[in-house]
């Protein structure tokens, strides 16, 4: 394929809108908003096409907005309502298979899916969407759907819990493309528009690297960093002379054991190993080191390979064996953990 061709994305969004989602249908409405503003300002950063469709579901599944340039996006104000149970397999074979008659003629096409749900599968077997009349049959239809996807269609799903999680992945949804969100409150649902934004984000940086679709698409912290995704990023090490790796042998606070460690302090220029799950902020800036040379990789293209936006995220520290993540440290008495090691600038 020539590098001229354009990277269209068609970007969709499938709302449950079951009676329990409610309490919650403003929320959604807004986060759903946020998430279309996003894609409208990094398709024109990026120069990638994006194309969204918006289908809704509670007892039958409605499709609002069918593949529409998200420059010209209207708000989901008028077009999301709550009310009845919940048609969670029959909305994910008609969106997959109603996007599936996308044309996709010239240029480099590529299609990514949100489902979002509160609750488990309910009423499928009664709504007109649904090839089949049983539960059992319609698990099996979503998993043979998704199986024979090609290569250039991502769908990933938020439940609201590990049952939820259960009946995802026996429906074939690949575990990295499968994220649980706190469907009780609204903050719940605002942690679930980050990580919707966080998944986009990556998707679309891989795209402009030739990535087409993902099956981790939820998957941020190391277990996003080997090798080629680093040589797709762009990233080169830096000069050893730059940089000291220093042990962590206790608990201590940052500024106190660079300079007991006989260096002088610059806020900034300490950056701590990434050991539990942690907000990140949208100005601090990310480290990657190769654990068998102890190379040190960073720069704004390490960011975009965690999939970090640039808004305040989660990230969880992932175990992953060649790469360690180093975070940068603006404080002075952020504490460190013993048997870590601190990544300095010189």
């Amino acid at each position: 394929m020539s590098g001229s061709q354009n990277y269209i994305n068609h970007v969709a969004l499938v709302l449950d809108a079951s009676s329990s989602m409610a309490h919650l249908s403003r929320k959604v409405v807004e986060v759903a908003d946020q998430q279309i503003a996003y894609l409208a300002r990094r398709s024109k950063e990026l120069d990638q096409e994006t194309r969204v469709t918006v289908y809704v579901f509670a007892d039958d599944v409605k499709c609002v907005i069918y593949d529409k340039d998200v420059l010209r996006m209207p708000s989901l104000k008028q077009l999301y309502r709550t009310g009845g149970m919940t048609a969670l397999l029959a909305a994910a074979l008609k969106s997959q298979r109603e996007l599936a008659q996308t044309a996709q003629l010239y240029g480099d096409h590529s299609f990514l899916t949100f489902i979002l749900t509160d609750g488990q599968e309910n009423a499928s077997h009664r709504c007109p969407d649904a090839p089949a009349r049983n539960q059992r049959e319609l698990v099996e239809a979503v998993a043979e759907m998704i199986r024979t996807q090609e290569d250039n269609w991502t769908l990933a799903v938020l439940v609201p819990d590990q049952m939820g999680r259960r009946e995802a992945m026996q429906c074939g949804f690949p575990k990295d493309n499968i994220a649980i969100w706190d469907a009780t409150s609204t903050q719940g649902l605002e942690e679930a528009g980050q990580v919707i934004q966080q998944a986009t984000e990556k998707f679309m940086v891989g795209r402009a690297q030739g990535i087409r679709g993902s099956r981790s698409v939820f998957s941020t912290g190391s277990d996003a960093v080997n090798k080629d995704t680093i040589k797709a990023a762009g990233l080169t090490a830096m000069d050893p002379s730059k940089y000291q790796l220093i042990p962590v042998a206790r608990e201590a606070a940052i500024r106190d054991w660079v300079v007991e460690c006989g260096h002088t302090y610059r806020t900034g220029s300490a950056f701590y190993q990434l050991s539990k799950s942690e907000k990140i902020q949208p100005q601090k800036q990310i480290a990657v080191l190769e654990k068998k040379t102890d190379r040190v990789y960073t720069g704004p293209a390490a960011r975009s390979l965690l999939g970090l936006p640039d808004v305040e995220v989660r990230v969880k520290p992932d175990h992953n064996d060649d790469y360690t993540i180093f975070v940068q440290s603006t404080s002075v008495n952020r504490k460190l953990v013993p048997n870590t090691r601190l990544l300095l600038m010189l």
